[in-house]
């Protein structure tokens, strides 16, 4: 298996830690807002890449945090009259129902910046300890010149960093490229006891701490979206080096941009859509299946028409599921011929190209492509008259690879049961025959309303989930 690391900007063969054990560590949201579509790419995969990985048999730990306490969640809740730590409660709560919708599994651990205190506090004594650190008047920074191998994530030297760099009003911080460990406390902040007097943590050390409390002093793969290269991860390396002599993560993964009809998503463009607002107009499978349908690392646009087409496409695939549940009830309960066999030697070859296709840095567009070929295979050579076990084989191959991607929730997932529906169906084939034809159109429009649809067809009636 091959992963692009953006430590060195090239694939390199995955060999994790600890035999078959994987540690992800992935930053997640400061809880504010709802997220956007932006963040909606980097969870959705890195929800497929544990999804992968465990599937190619690895023992996944899994780690997101939420940033809750910052300068925007400060001023969100001065703005709202409510404490911080309400804010966080809320907006926690609504990640996770959007989270849930998108089919994003939860982490392992979803730690809290605010609940790690004492853990920040102690890491920064070591790096003051250390020399890699200096308080002024209750803060603390960082000395990023006293890492020597400061710059290597994003690939510049200190001193083209420096370029873009400056001390903000209010910081005394040495050097332009010095970095805040510890804020000393503000009029209306809230604040925790510290050897440096009451503040609060800066940005960077909170996950810095986070992840070698979860998942040890080095991690096997440290992610998040592109802006995160330069200053977010840069600093956690360095942090987090200088305190234990040990690489931090042995491979760095960063998503690429999301842009809205080819422009890149932003307040002042009006093109700014949190993936609530998505939801509103959207099925989130289909956001889902528009972010995988190209790899991770390229920029994707987000479009009407490209939602349009991602729609068509997921449902050509449910449709062929469908059609295979069906044909479990009908087809041949017979031996396997020749033809048979050689039909599953095919959708064999087609698992095998979703696995290279994954294990080339998790290419999903080429993963998908595969489903689309064992669909194509399947239309092509199954009918009733194919053996039953030649159904079910598909229908068994494609729910597996497709729920790798985090695909066919409504199929997986079902709010009536299969036998209901059936019963419900020869209801109105009863009906039909009395020329109740109220009573059968009263039947399929509530079916309809709950995401049933019939097709009448020459072999019987025939029906599908929305």
């Amino acid at each position: 298996m091959l992963i692009y690391n953006t430590l060195t900007r090239k694939k390199e063969e995955f060999v994790p830690l600890k035999d078959n054990k994987v540690t992800i560590y992935t930053c997640g949201p400061t809880v504010y807002d709802f997220f956007h579509v932006g963040n909606a790419r980097v969870f959705i995969t890195f929800d497929m890449i544990r999804n992968y990985l465990k599937f190619r048999g690895y023992d996944v730990t899994f780690v997101q945090n939420f940033t809750d306490i910052d300068d925007k969640m400060i001023k969100r809740a001065n703005e709202e009259n409510i404490t911080v730590k309400e804010l966080g409660e809320r907006f926690i709560a609504e990640y996770f129902k959007d989270a849930d919708a998108l089919g994003i599994k939860r982490a392992d651990v979803h730690p809290r910046a605010t609940e790690h205190i004492d853990a920040i506090i102690e890491l920064i004594e070591i790096l003051i300890d250390k020399g890699y650190a200096y308080e002024v008047d209750g803060d603390v920074y960082y000395k990023a010149r006293e890492f020597k191998d400061y710059g290597k994530l994003s690939q510049q030297n200190i001193d083209e960093l420096e370029a873009g760099a400056r001390i903000e009003p209010g910081e005394k911080k040495k050097d332009p490229m010095d970095f805040a460990l510890w804020k000393a406390q503000k009029p209306g902040e809230p604040a925790w006891d510290s050897p440096w007097g009451k503040g609060r943590p800066g940005w960077h050390i909170e996950c810095s701490v986070m992840a070698m409390r979860y998942l040890g002093e080095t991690i096997d793969i440290h992610g998040g979206g592109p802006d995160l290269v330069f200053p977010h991860h840069e600093n956690e390396i360095a942090q987090s080096e200088a305190a234990t002599g040990k690489p931090f993560a042995r491979y760095f993964m960063h998503v690429g941009y999301l842009n809205i009809d080819n422009k890149k998503m932003s307040k002042s463009l009006g093109n700014f859509f949190t993936v609530r607002d998505i939801l509103k107009k959207y099925d989130p499978e289909v956001l889902r299946f528009l972010i995988l349908s190209s790899h991770y690392r390229s920029p994707i646009n987000f479009s009407e028409e490209l939602m349009g087409q991602a729609k068509n496409s997921l449902e050509r695939l449910y449709n062929a599921l469908y059609s295979m549940e069906h044909l479990e009830g009908i087809a041949a309960d017979r031996e396997l011929e020749e033809k048979d066999r050689e039909y599953l030697d095919k959708l064999h070859g087609h698992e095998q190209e979703f696995i290279k296709a994954m294990d080339d840095d998790f290419n999903t567009a080429d993963a998908i492509a595969s489903l689309f070929n064992i669909v194509r295979e399947y239309n092509m050579n199954v009918d009733e008259k194919s053996a039953i076990e030649v159904v079910k084989a598909t229908k068994e191959t494609l729910l597996k690879l497709g729920n790798v991607l985090g695909f066919f929730r409504k199929f997986t997932e079902k709010t009536l049961l299969d036998k209901e529906i059936e019963e419900k169906i020869r209801e109105r084939e009863e009906a039909r025959k009395n020329k109740n034809y109220a009573l059968a159109d009263k039947i399929r429009d509530e079916l309809k309303a709950q995401g049933i649809i019939l097709e009448d067809t020459p072999s019987g009636v025939r029906w599908k989930r929305l």
